[in-house]
């Protein structure tokens, strides 16, 4: 139910799992639902707390992104810093190591890292051939610390890469191209 509940209702979903966690709390998928449920309700403390009980369960390398990111919801973004240098941290590929990096990147922007941030970002899959929302997802986060750090005008050329990969419609970057151009059609 907090599985079907979670994008339309998160305070309810999280009822759920904390029900479905008071019944079964000894197993890993339940707390990780539980975990993944709180993050989305803004539950940062108990988000992070969750999946670290489900990670010393069942091991792996999964959900550091999410955890980085409750730490920076918690107000710690040099502790979201510490999670993306970690050694699970370096075992990630593909996806999960792309979403942590974005993470990251924002944790040393909210620390005043700007440059930093933008590095953290520049890996091979940094290519605006890409589509899709992680492409879209990363792209949008390059832009941002691109116009952040004062480079404007490459970040409105990464703004354009991440809105012709958004397929979905999960950014609103053409809003910021808008934004950035002056350009309302």
């Amino acid at each position: 139910m907090a599985g079907r509940l979670i994008d339309d209702d998160p305070r309810t979903a999280l009822s759920h799992a904390r029900a479905a966690r008071q019944r079964a709390g000894r197993i890993a998928v339940v707390r990780e639902a539980a975990g993944i449920t709180a993050y989305h309700a803004g539950e940062w403390a108990e988000a992070l707390s969750e999946l670290r009980a489900a990670r010393r369960m069942s091991g792996g390398t999964g959900l550091l992104a999410v955890m980085a990111d409750c730490e920076r919801g918690l107000g710690r973004p040099e502790k979201a810093v510490e999670i993306g240098r970690s050694e699970d941290a370096r075992k990630l590929t593909g996806e999960e190591a792309s979403e942590l990096r974005i993470v990251v990147a924002g944790a040393r922007m909210d620390l005043g890292q700007i440059d930093q941030a933008v590095v953290t970002l520049q890996t091979p899959d940094l290519d605006p051939e890409r589509v899709g929302t992680p492409a879209a997802r990363l792209f949008y986060a390059y832009a941002d610390a691109l116009v952040a750090a004062g480079r404007t005008d490459e970040g409105l050329q990464w703004f354009l890469h991440s809105a012709a990969a958004d397929l979905e419609g999960v950014t609103d970057a053409e809003d910021r191209v808008e934004e950035l151009t002056g350009d309302h059609r």
